[in-house]
This record gives structure tokens, C-alpha cells and sequence, in this order.
């Protein structure tokens, strides 16, 4: 019995154009009708995906690829994880040693010395009221400078873009620190087309933070099983939490690697309802 639907949003949910398809919203509110947990899981900060989360009526939360974790009913935050000082030195030392984009992010700000890539990405869908969110976006000279001068900043997850080649840097960062560090193929069919661009990304967190461990926390927070937990998802920050759910899914527009560990691939990419087809294929209402 599923007690807890985790998804994705981008690209599961939501599609390129930030539209929800009438099938997926129905498959959400009879989820909740079920009295099922239904928990938004996105490697977006709370902060950029806000207004977004007020649309969707889901019960809890994970953002950040799984450093905060949300009760969305109460704005109770259940857990929340933070980068070192020590560990976002280190990860800007090495991306400026190799002339590579980076930018984080705190609680209320995008930080960047220029907008580009995937930060370019979020602040063009806010601009155009695809996240209606109070997120700053701060450019500033010296991003190590400015960091290091905010005695109080709290800094969440680091990015670092590049057009390519951003496997060595993974490995250079991993030898390094003992952080969490996703790569991500935003080229060829995964272009991204919202300023259609092709990149890859490094997505670093704390140590041990991912969305199937975020997941993990908050079914013991809830005392729910991992085998009574379905996932949703299309992009590779979502292996995790698939391989490790009773029910995982990938959406059809999926990344073939995430169909590869999918219990179910469905039929419907996002633009036509895959979160709702897996839905109503594994549960009954």
C-alpha cells in the first residue's frame, strides 16, 4: 500500500513551458483526497520554488536536492543541512582555477559575479512569472570575497557550470572534500531550452544530502517505509530516490539512465500527463 508519492517537479510535473497538465493536477488532488503524503521534491531551493509549492497542494517538501526538508502545511522546517565555510572555499577555489562559472545559495539570495547557465535558467523563469518568489538575485565583483565578508551567511548548495568536460572537476572536488556532489548533462536532447543553452553542472551539497536520503528522514519522521513510498522523476538527481522506493518511476521524457533503474517508464512524457499515468497505474481510487 503506497502511503507517500514523492515527485519531481521540473520536467515530471512541470513542463519546459512551467505548465501543469489538467491530468496531473487531478492525480495530485485525489492523492490528497486518499489522505496519501504527497511531497514535492526538487533540487530547487524553497525560496525560488515558492510560489510555485502554493499551487501545488502537497503536505511536505524537500528542496535542495534533499538539504531542507518542509512541512508545507505548517511551514514547519523538519531538517535543514549547511555547506562549510572550509568546504565553499574550497569548491570556488577550484572552479576559478579552472575559469568555471559558480554560484550559490542562501535563504533569500542567488549569489553570482554573472548570470549564466543555470542560475541564468532561474532567474529568467522568475522574470517571467514561471516562480513568482522574493528571491534576490546578487551580483557582485568577488563571490569568494563577498562570502567570506558575510560573517552570517548561511550557504545551502554551490554550483559550478561549465559548456563541458566537468567530469575532472567532479573527481578533483570528490578527492577533496566529503560533500555531495551531483553531475548533471544539460546538452544534446537534455538541452536546456529555457535559454537554450548547453551545459553541464556540478551540484554540491553537505555531506550525505540527497533526495532519497532526504526522503529516508522524513519517512522515519512520518514512520513510513521506504516500500510504501513511490517516485517520480526525469533527471539524474532522481536515481537515488527511484532505485531506493517501492515504486519508482521515470517519466517517458526521462533521462535513459533513470529509466534504466525505473520499476515503470510511462507511456506520457510531462507534457501529457506521465506523473498522473503512474499514478493511476499503481494506485487505486
Amino acid at each position: 500500500m503506497i502511503k507517500l508519492v514523492a515527485s519531481d517537479l521540473d520536467g515530471t510535473i512541470i513542463d519546459n513551458d512551467n505548465l501543469i497538465n489538467a491530468n496531473n493536477y487531478k492525480a495530485i488532488n485525489d492523492i490528497n483526497n486518499k489522505k496519501i503524503n504527497f511531497v514535492i521534491c526538487t533540487g530547487k531551493t524553497y525560496p525560488i520554488i515558492k510560489g510555485m509549492c502554493s499551487k501545488i497542494s502537497a503536505s511536505y517538501g524537500i528542496f535542495g536536492n534533499g538539504n531542507q526538508i518542509i512541512n508545507l502545511k505548517t511551514g514547519e522546517e523538519i531538517y535543514k543541512k549547511l555547506l562549510s565555510k572550509e568546504e565553499i572555499n574550497t569548491c570556488i577555489n577550484i572552479a576559478k582555477s579552472n575559469n568555471l562559472h559558480v554560484h550559490c545559495y542562501t535563504d533569500s539570495e542567488v549569489i553570482s559575479e554573472k548570470l549564466l547557465y543555470m542560475d541564468l535558467r532561474n532567474y529568467v523563469l522568475m522574470k517571467n512569472n514561471k516562480y513568482p518568489s522574493s528571491m534576490n538575485f546578487k551580483i557582485v565583483d568577488n563571490i569568494q570575497e563577498y562570502i567570506n565578508n558575510s560573517p552570517n551567511i548561511n550557504i545551502s548548495k554551490l554550483v559550478i557550470s561549465s559548456p563541458t568536460h566537468l567530469s575532472k572537476i567532479q573527481h578533483e572536488i570528490s578527492n577533496k572534500l566529503d560533500v555531495s556532489v551531483i553531475f548533471i548533462n544539460k546538452t544534446g536532447k537534455y538541452i536546456d531550452s529555457v535559454i537554450n543553452t548547453e551545459y553541464e553542472y556540478l551540484d554540491i551539497s553537505p555531506k550525505g544530502v540527497s533526495k532519497s536520503s532526504a526522503l529516508k528522514i522524513l519517512g522515519n519522521y512520518l514512520n513510513i517505509d521506504s516500500k510504501e513510498m513511490m517516485a517520480i522523476g526525469d533527471n539524474l538527481n532522481d536515481v537515488e530516490m527511484i532505485k531506493n522506493s517501492g515504486i519508482g518511476i521515470a517519466v517517458a521524457n526521462a533521462y535513459d539512465e533513470l529509466k534504466s533503474v525505473a520499476t515503470y517508464t510511462t507511456k506520457n512524457p510531462v507534457e501529457t500527463g506521465g506523473f498522473a499515468e503512474a499514478v493511476y497505474k499503481y494506485i487505486e481510487f
